[in-house]
C-alpha cells in the first residue's frame, strides 16, 4: 500500500489556477483516497469473531463480540434426565482399614474385646504409587547330542533390542505429546514425576514417529472411505508454521472420519495434492473460499455461521436493516428444519418456496439500500472484477450462491453450517498455542496422522490411551464404516 500524499501549496494553487476541473481531481487523489482508506481501516478496527472470520484469540480484553447462540431457555448446569457422574461408593473395595474402637469415650471403659454391632463406611479413591516394571526375557540356548550344533529359542516379536520402552508407557508418551498437546520437555518431565523414569526427548518423538507408522493403513483407508462417501464432508484449513514457514493443515471429516493433511498451499494445489476434493461424491461442505468452486463437478453447500457473522458486520458497521432481516430468515429456516419429523428428508414444497420467495425479497430490499462505492478517481482498467462495496459483494454472493446457502433446508443431511471442520481443527490452532510450531515436514505428516487416527477413534467412542497402545502393538483401531473395506484390502 503506497503512504498518502498530502497535496504541497504550490500544487494546490497550481490547480485552482488550472480550473475547477483540476481541483476537483486534486480533491480525489488526496482526500478521496484518505476517506476509502479510512473507510477500510474502520472496517478492520470492528471486526472481531463475531462479526468476521477472525479467531477469538483476536478479540483481546476490550472487544466484547455479539455471540451466535441462541438462549435456550434452560437453566445452566445438568438437565433433567441427565444420568450425572457422582462418585459413588463400590460394593467390593479393594482394600477394607478398620478403625477399631479400644475405649468408650463416654466412660473410659475398655472396648477391643466388646464385639462390634455395626460399621459406619466411607470410601476413599485413589490411585496407588506407580513404578515402572521391567521384564526380562529370556531365551534358551541348547546344544543338540545328536549333531552338536547350537539351537537358540525366539524373542518376542516386538521385543527386538537389549533395552527397550514398552507399548504401554510409549502409548502415554504420544498420548501426552500428540493428544494433550504437552511440550516434549514436559512430556519427560511427568514421566519422570509419575514413574521415577528418566525419558529423553528424543524418544518421545521416536514413539511418535512409530506411532504414525503403525497407523499408516487406518490413515489411509479413511482417505478412500472421504473420497467415496455420499455424506456430507466438512473442508477447512488453518494456517500454522512448519520449520519457520508458513503452511496450511487442511481438514476433510465428517461425524465419524477425521483426516489432516499438511501443504504448502491453502488453494487449489492443495487440494489437487490431498486428492479427496476434486472428485468427491457427497455434499462439501466450507467456507466461501474461491479455490473450492473451481469445481463444478462438486455439490456444495456454504456455512452460514460465516454468513451470520459476516451480516451482523455489514448491520453493525452499516445500518442495513435487510442484513437483520437476512439473519433472522437463516435462523427461523435452521429452526424449521430441526423440527421437523426425523423421517423428512427436506422441508415441504409449500414451505421451501416461501423461504425462497421471502430470501429473494430481502436481497431485492438490500440491493435498494445498497451503499455505492465512489472510486477516488476513475478506476484504471484492469482484468477482473471491478471493485465494490462490502455490503454490495455480500449481496452479490448471497444471490448467486442461494442454492448453496439454502442447502441445509433442501437436504437434511447438508448440516447449517461447517462446526464439524472448525471442532476439528480446533485441535489443530491449540496445538500451535500450547507446543509451538513444527520443527519439520516429517513431524507434521507424523502430527496428522495420528491426530486423524486419534479424532476418529473419539468419533467412534473409544478411549483414547487404550487406541494408541494397540496401534503400538500392532493391531490399530478400525472403525466400523472402514472394517469392510480393510477386509476387501487384505
Amino acid at each position: 500500500m503506497e503512504p498518502l500524499r498530502i497535496p504541497s501549496e504550490a500544487e494546490i494553487r497550481e490547480a485552482y489556477r488550472e480550473g475547477e476541473e483540476a481541483v476537483v481531481k486534486l480533491f480525489y487523489e488526496t482526500l478521496g483516497k484518505m476517506a476509502e482508506r479510512l473507510q477500510r481501516l474502520e472496517d478492520e478496527i470492528v471486526k472481531n469473531s463475531g462479526n468476521s472470520s477472525k479467531p477469538p484469540s483476536s478479540d483481546g480484553l476490550k472487544k466484547k463480540p455479539k455471540s451466535l447462540r441462541q438462549s435456550s431457555g434452560k437453566k445452566s448446569g445438568g438437565q433433567p434426565g441427565h444420568p450425572g457422574h457422582t462418585l459413588k461408593a463400590v460394593a467390593t473395595p479393594d482394600h477394607v482399614l478398620v478403625h477399631r474402637v479400644k475405649h468408650c469415650r463416654h466412660c473410659q471403659a475398655n472396648l477391643e474385646n466388646v464385639e462390634a454391632q455395626a460399621y459406619e463406611k466411607r470410601q476413599v479413591f485413589d490411585v496407588p504409587p506407580v513404578n515402572v516394571e521391567v521384564t526380562e526375557h529370556q531365551v534358551e540356548i541348547k546344544t543338540c547330542p545328536e549333531c552338536h550344533q547350537t539351537t537358540a529359542g525366539e524373542f518376542p516379536l516386538d521385543v527386538s533390542q537389549p533395552v527397550q520402552y514398552g507399548d504401554r508407557i510409549k502409548a502415554q508418551m504420544v498420548y501426552f505429546h500428540q493428544y494433550h498437546f504437552v511440550p516434549l520437555e514436559r512430556t519427560a518431565e511427568i514421566l519422570k514425576d509419575l514413574y521415577g523414569q528418566t525419558v529423553s526427548e528424543g524418544t518421545i518423538v521416536e514413539a511418535c514417529h512409530e506411532t504414525a507408522q503403525k497407523v499408516e493403513p487406518i490413515y489411509q483407508l479413511t482417505k478412500t472411505e472421504l473420497i467415496t462417501t455420499q455424506e456430507t464432508g466438512h473442508f477447512d484449513e488453518t494456517g500454522s508454521r512448519i520449520g519457520g514457514m508458513l503452511w496450511w493443515l487442511h481438514v476433510v471429516c465428517t461425524n465419524l472420519l477425521t483426516y489432516y493433511a499438511p501443504h504448502q498451499k491453502r488453494g487449489g494445489k492443495a487440494l489437487e495434492a490431498i486428492g479427496i476434493f476434486p472428485v468427491f461424491k457427497g455434499k462439501a461442505m466450507h467456507d466461501n473460499y474461491r479455490s473450492y468452486f473451481q469445481y463444478e463437478n462438486v455439490s456444495h453447500g456454504l456455512c452460514n455461521a460465516h454468513h451470520l457473522r459476516d451480516l451482523i458486520f455489514v448491520q453493525d458497521q452499516y445500518q442495513q436493516s435487510w442484513a437483520a432481516d437476512m439473519t433472522h430468515l437463516l435462523l427461523e429456516i435452521k429452526t424449521a428444519v430441526e423440527a421437523a419429523p426425523s423421517e423428512q428428508k427436506c422441508l415441504p414444497p409449500a414451505q421451501l418456496t416461501d423461504y425462497e420467495t421471502r430470501y429473494d425479497a430481502i436481497l431485492e430490499a438490500g440491493l435498494k439500500t445498497c451503499p455505492v462505492f465512489e472510486p477516488a478517481e476513475p478506476p484504471p482498467k484492469k482484468r477482473g472484477k471491478p471493485k465494490q462495496h462490502p455490503v454490495k459483494n455480500l449481496l452479490d454472493h448471497l444471490q448467486v450462491r442461494k442454492m448453496e446457502t439454502l442447502a441445509f433446508m433442501y437436504d437434511f443431511k447438508v448440516p447449517f453450517d461447517n462446526n464439524q471442520a472448525e471442532r476439528d481443527l480446533r485441535m489443530v490452532r491449540l496445538k500451535q498455542k500450547t507446543s509451538g510450531c513444527f520443527r519439520s515436514e516429517g513431524g507434521a505428516e507424523a502430527f496428522c496422522r495420528i491426530r486423524s487416527y486419534i479424532s476418529t477413534a473419539r468419533k467412534n467412542g473409544q478411549n483414547v490411551l487404550d487406541v494408541l497402545q494397540i496401534a503400538l502393538a500392532g493391531s490399530p483401531f478400525v472403525p466400523p464404516i472402514l472394517q469392510a473395506r480393510l477386509s476387501s484390502s487384505a
